[in-house]
């Protein structure tokens, strides 16, 4: 070979990869929390919608809509009370966990919008604790992380 040829070492080639390597693992490390508040606020307003659907969808149709809470199934699921027609049914994360409170893991919108059942329940998740609160009238409700 030339002792004129330009170009990299073995050496030079295994620093650098060796350096970008270091800095990938770092920033994957310091991703994963993140990840982690992301899945929580994206279950949550996920929640909010469908929870907000489920009211949207009893006045449209003058029908009792139903909300259950499955928790050792990890899902939950709106249906219509009626026919028993699944509106929706969402599976959440498996480090999630819905806790009953003063509010059962169960109620129904009824055809003018209002619930049937007013209280608190609890979702837990890895690092926090939301409260979700029904109101007792209009069927209002909303989120609270403790």
């Amino acid at each position: 070979m030339n002792q004129d040829q330009k170009g990299y070492t073995l050496i030079e080639s295994l620093i650098v990869l060796s350096i970008f390597m270091i800095l990938s693992c770092v920033t994957a490390i310091s991703l994963k929390p993140q990840f982690n508040m992301v899945n929580e606020q994206i279950f949550i307003s996920q929640l909010k919608a469908d929870l907000y659907f489920a009211q949207q969808y009893a006045i449209s149709h003058q029908q009792d809509v139903t909300v259950n809470f499955v928790a050792d199934q990890q899902l939950y699921q709106i249906y219509e009370k009626t026919s028993l027609k699944r509106l929706v049914e969402r599976k959440f994360p498996y480090n999630f966990q819905v806790i009953s409170g003063s509010l059962p893991l169960y109620f129904r919108y009824l055809p003018g919008g209002n619930v049937d059942r007013f209280g608190s329940f609890f979702i837990q998740t890895a690092e926090n604790r939301y409260r979700v609160t029904v109101l007792i009238g209009r069927g209002r409700f909303y989120v609270v992380k403790e």
